[in-house]
């Protein structure tokens, strides 16, 4: 079944990565990506995969092999773009200018097609059934996921694992990364205003200054990992913007702030909500302002079933070699893939495409980010290797 497989993504690489080119070329921002969508459709249509469309523009195919109901597997790929200005110049680059697919997602797409076509040619072969789950808006809160998962996508029927893949720009294309437990961190922003009184800047004794009291919040809130956390529990607390005041000689009477929260433990994460709470809304208002503060929950952490990891970890030998399979980093960056974690035993691992002969060593989010597209044979191919022979836990 491997060799067979190998073969199939051989062959039919050079299709998906014109798929790439095409998704690449016609990026759409989250919750937009209805030519996207369509494109999906007309794909699986082609090849005569059942579908249907969840989330406005997500769409979610199944492949049965010998056996449906005997194990059944999801595997994920998110489908938005970014708000970036493309910089490269390559015949593929965006023709919608302000919007690329700077994080890959026209990568997973890709691969995830690349995988259907692959597990419908073997379908004789494998047991169960395979999920195929096409997700918007995987880079703006709520999250696709979230969405897809309210809309029913993790039953009728229910998969008891889930598989996704990521780029790593980092990783040597070639090479597969992995990772047990906690992977990815939750991600909360922080929203806050905080309320004074304006006036003369040459008279701040009849003013209640926001701006130093907002001063003293942004530090005061460093307390609530340095202080409160466990320094073993990675966790990250960002003011990122601090905006009030136009001149020089007036004291404004609010200033903005904005930031963003980030845990690996969902305790701690909630615990550390009310810590901000308690300490902004405190001190501000010992300094004689008010505040309004929305902690806007995101993301969950990812959390990779160790079970499953294992189990994939095989797989990613038996299909790449041991060689090419490496353990990946913790990140505090976010993932909705976290979303499934949470619910079924999951496992998100990571793709290589960097080559640093072809000058491809741009970073996700980045105008210049690109991959090695021989990635796209190694993640299509591994992707049916894991649908189509992973043994499940639950």
């Amino acid at each position: 079944m491997r060799d067979k497989i190998r073969t199939l993504a051989k062959e039919l690489a050079p299709e998906f990565i014109a798929v790439r080119h095409h998704l690449h070329a016609n990026p759409e921002l989250s919750y937009k990506e209805f030519e996207t969508s369509a494109f999906i459709q007309s794909k699986l249509a082609e090849m005569e995969i059942p579908f249907e469309v969840k989330a406005t523009t997500g769409v979610i195919g199944l492949i049965h092999g010998k056996n449906p109901g005997s194990r059944i597997v999801a595997l994920r790929a998110d489908i938005d773009a970014l708000p970036i200005l493309e910089e490269n110049t390559v015949d593929y680059k965006s023709k919608n200018e302000g919007v690329m697919h700077a994080c890959g997602h026209d990568v997973h797409t890709s691969c995830l097609l690349g995988a259907a076509k692959i597990l419908l040619a073997t379908k004789d072969e494998w047991e169960g059934t395979v999920k195929l789950i096409f997700q918007p808006g995987e880079e703006k809160n709520p999250g696709g996921a979230s969405l897809l998962i309210k809309e029913g996508v993790l039953l009728n029927p229910a998969p008891t694992a889930i598989f996704g893949l990521h780029v790593h720009p980092g990783l040597p294309v070639g090479k597969l990364s992995f990772r047990p437990g906690k992977v990815m961190a939750s991600a909360d922003e922080l929203y806050i205003t905080v309320k004074g009184k304006g006036g003369h800047a040459a008279s701040p004794h009849l003013c209640v200054d926001p701006i130093l009291i907002a001063s003293h919040l942004v530090i005061a809130l460093q307390q609530v990992i340095s202080r409160n956390n466990n320094p073993h529990n990675p966790s990250v607390l960002s003011i990122t913007a601090f905006n009030g005041g136009n001149t020089t000689n007036v004291i404004p009477n609010e200033i903005k702030l904005k930031g963003t929260f980030r845990a690996m433990d969902e305790e701690w994460r909630f615990r550390a909500h009310e810590l901000i709470t308690t300490i902004a809304t405190n001190l501000v208002r010992s300094m004689g302002g008010e505040i309004d503060l929305l902690i806007d929950v995101g993301y969950p952490s990812v959390y990779n079933n160790e079970a499953l990891h294992e189990i994939a970890v095989a797989k990613a030998a038996e299909y790449m070699g041991e060689t090419n399979v490496e353990e990946t980093e913790k990140r505090m960056g976010a993932e909705d893939f976290g979303y499934y974690s949470q619910q079924i035993p999951g496992c998100f691992y990571r793709l290589g495409v960097m080559n640093i002969e072809k000058g491809i060593t741009a970073g996700v989010h980045t105008p210049k980010f690109d991959i090695d597209e021989s990635a796209i044979e190694i993640g299509m191919g591994m992707m049916a290797f894991l649908g189509s022979s992973a043994k499940l836990v639950g």
